[in-house]
């Protein structure tokens, strides 16, 4: 198998292993203190690597660099919050909204091309989002809907994670990829701390060590990406990205007993194949 589609495979499996860990650690701990163990994890392993590669950790343009932060501290407190409150499938499909934003979004900010392929591609993203909620107001009050609230939360973590992604591709011109990184736990930790409040839980026994292999996942998720997208096109990258969706639905069937319905499936497929055909067009 070529390296690179190995190395976007491998992404794709740490990044749904972590949600599995996410979820599982989530039944007692807060989503925010899992947010807080991330992001110090992810501290130590940054400054490590700039360490090794000689490279400065302050980059040039550091006001792009802490909003490239902040957006990702939003970003990553919605996409937990939602990963330990809905089934492990819906919320991962709900996530992936993000391309149609991000192109959008890349398109009024950064002058980049506005497509008709991306009105319909977000058109079809967004109703399969209604597919996969079914809120009660459009299907009914005897449908199986989830929660509205935490579904409006996985969109908004999908809507900070395009801005952060926009923000990224201004900043890419300037820094190194190694500093863009190390600015995200740079300011998640000290801004996820005072959202602890006294909801605080002391992790005990094995919760210490799925905290430590949540910031391990994501660290071998990021590096694995960013690697196989350096020598992969990025129309195949992205395709094979969009394994973690696969994975999330093994994973909640096997570890948490979710079955997705009828309706998820369809929904996830439009979220999904809108997705693809977007990042397709801009190759």
């Amino acid at each position: 198998m070529q390296k690179g589609a190995s190395l976007m495979i491998l992404s794709a499996f740490a990044f749904s292993v972590m949600t599995v860990l996410v979820k599982l650690v989530g039944e007692r701990l807060p989503s925010q203190e899992i947010v807080v163990a991330r992001a110090f994890v992810s501290l130590v392993l940054s400054w490590g690597l700039l360490r090794r590669a000689g490279i400065s950790p302050w980059g040039t343009n550091r006001r792009w660099l802490w909003i490239r932060g902040g957006l990702g501290f939003a970003g990553l407190s919605c996409v937990y919050g939602a990963v330990t409150h809905l089934p492990l499938a819906e919320a991962t499909v709900l996530q992936y909204l993000h391309p149609p934003l991000t192109a959008i979004l890349a398109g009024v900010f950064l002058g980049e091309a506005i497509t008709k392929r991306l009105f319909v591609a977000t058109g079809l993203s967004l109703c399969g989002v209604l597919l996969v909620a079914r809120p009660t107001f459009l299907f009914g009050v005897g449908t199986h809907s989830l929660d509205p609230f935490w579904v409006a939360v996985a969109v908004a973590g999908a809507a900070f994670s395009a801005a952060a992604y926009v923000v990224i591709r201004k900043l890419s011109r300037l820094e190194d990829p190694l500093v863009i990184v190390f600015y995200f736990p740079l300011v998640t930790l000290p801004a996820a701390i005072p959202t602890l409040g006294s909801d605080f839980i002391w992790p005990v026994g094995i919760e210490w060590l799925i905290l430590l292999a949540i910031g391990l996942a994501t660290q071998v998720g990021q590096v694995s990406l960013t690697r196989g997208l350096t020598v992969l096109p990025a129309a195949r990258g992205t395709a094979l990205s969009y394994l973690q969706v696969v994975f999330a639905v093994l994973w909640g069937f096997l570890v948490f007993g979710e079955e997705p319905d009828v309706w998820t499936l369809v929904g996830g497929g439009l979220v999904l194949s809108s997705s693809l055909w977007v990042a397709r067009s801009r190759a």
